[in-house]
Parts: structure tokens; C-alpha cells; sequence
């Protein structure tokens, strides 16, 4: 039976060749990932920071910041076999926890919301992905095996087997469909499809209001003394226009 520590630091390692691609060798894991060095460093302060030794964890967490960009507050509860993709810019609060075997890319916060006191920072589930950017704030649960895409601010709990995108973060539900975590290209755009959806809708009215309008007098236009009627050439504003097709990737209505 492994020791706790130790087994946490085995199962850090080795979630590295799970995850990350171009993981070649353990001496390049070692020494060129900086999401590991933050972690070995981070749990050795979190023991002192437990036994209520001053000073030093923080200093501990100070160096670990400026060598690989991360910083961690010794205080801060992480679990095994979590994995801080490259990791620069990552900031993870005193009183936030972070489940086992999850995912965290640059840029991630796991902040607070304001000043008050106890526990003001995230609980993140088992197999938690967090994306590159995104800001998880405020003393909330994020459940087990929730995605969550870059960029995202996320302010609410969210249950488990979810994705969140947006800002501020909404749920769409993946019911039943088991997802790669490294898959980031399949996160849904819900901006796009309720973007989508009200296009429709005014579509649909404008043409109601159309056809409930009476039709309009054709003026008479006078050509070399003789009076015909001429339709004049007008250029409806359509709903798919250039602008709106690229906000929705091109795809149209």
C-alpha cells in the first residue's frame, strides 16, 4: 500500500502521458512541465500549510509562482492525477478544491467574489475540465465529469455530466454521450443556435406582417409621353446577410 503522498505524486505523473500527446519521456515530464513542478512544490507547501507552520508555504508558493507561472495557495485542496496543461496565468484560491483527475488549461482562475470570509473559492468534481481562460468564481460546486469551455465565466453550481459555455456560463446537457476531455472542438456554441433560432422567428413574423398588409399602389412612371407602370427595383434587407452567416461560422439560417 502506497503511501498518500506518494501515490498522489504517482498518479500526477502519470496522468501527464494519459493526457498530453506530446509527453515523450519521464525526464522531459519532469523538468519541462510546469503544471507538474507547481503541484510537487504546491503539496510539499499544502503539508507545512496544514500544520500551521507560518510563512514558509506561502514563500513556498511564491517561488513555485515566479518558476512556472501558477500559483497556488497552499491552502488550496487538490486531489490526485490532476493535470495543469502548460498553466501559465492559472490562479487556484486558499479555500478552493479541486477534485481528483481533472484538467486545467492557462488562464484558469478558481477565485473568489469579494471579501468575505471561510470557504469563498470552487469545489470541482472528479474529471473536471476547465478550458483555457475560463473563470470559476465564488464559493459554488462544479459536480463530477463537467466540461467547462474557454473563456467561460462560471458564477452558479453546476450539476454533474454537464457542459458549461458562456459568459456568463450556461449548461447545455450531454444526456448519455460519453465525451473525449481533450475534444474541445465538439463544445456547442448556445449563443449561435439561440442567435439562430430568433432570426428564424423574426423571419417568420416579417412575413406574416406581409402578407396581412395590403398591397401597396404601383406608381406610374411617364416614358416618352405614354403612361406605364413600373415596378420600382427595391433590395430587401435578408436575415443571412454576410455579417450574420460568419458570427454563425458560415453555416446560414
Amino acid at each position: 500500500m502506497l503511501n498518500p503522498a506518494i501515490a498522489s505524486l504517482t498518479a500526477d505523473f502519470r496522468i501527464i502521458f494519459d493526457r498530453d500527446p506530446a509527453a515523450r519521456n519521464w525526464l522531459e515530464v519532469m523538468f519541462c512541465y510546469p503544471g507538474l513542478q507547481a503541484l510537487l512544490l504546491h503539496r510539499f507547501a499544502h503539508r507545512l500549510y496544514k500544520l500551521n507552520i507560518p510563512f514558509i508555504p506561502r514563500l513556498i508558493s511564491h517561488i513555485a509562482r515566479f518558476l512556472t507561472g501558477i500559483e497556488i495557495h497552499p491552502g488550496a485542496q487538490i486531489g490526485q492525477g490532476v493535470f495543469i496543461d502548460h498553466g501559465m496565468g492559472v490562479v487556484i484560491g486558499e479555500t478552493a478544491i479541486v477534485g481528483n483527475y481533472a484538467l486545467i488549461y492557462q488562464g484558469v482562475t478558481l477565485g473568489g467574489t469579494g471579501k468575505e470570509s471561510g470557504k469563498r473559492h470552487p469545489t470541482l468534481g472528479e474529471n473536471v475540465v476547465v478550458g483555457a481562460g475560463a473563470k470559476v468564481l465564488g464559493n459554488i460546486e462544479i459536480g463530477n465529469n463537467v466540461r467547462i469551455g474557454a473563456g467561460s465565466v462560471v458564477l452558479r453550481n453546476v450539476p454533474s455530466d454537464c457542459t458549461v459555455v458562456g459568459i456568463p456560463g450556461r449548461i447545455v446537457y450531454r444526456a448519455g454521450e460519453r465525451v473525449d476531455p481533450l475534444d474541445h472542438g465538439q463544445l456547442p456554441d448556445s449563443e449561435a443556435q439561440v442567435i439562430r433560432a430568433l432570426l428564424d422567428r423574426i423571419e417568420a413574423l416579417e412575413q406574416q406582417v406581409q402578407a396581412l398588409q395590403p398591397p401597396a399602389p404601383q406608381p406610374k412612371v411617364e416614358v416618352k409621353g405614354e403612361d406605364s407602370t413600373r415596378v420600382p427595383v427595391t433590395t430587401s434587407c435578408r436575415l443571412n446577410d454576410k455579417i450574420i452567416e460568419q458570427f454563425l461560422d458560415g453555416s446560414g439560417i
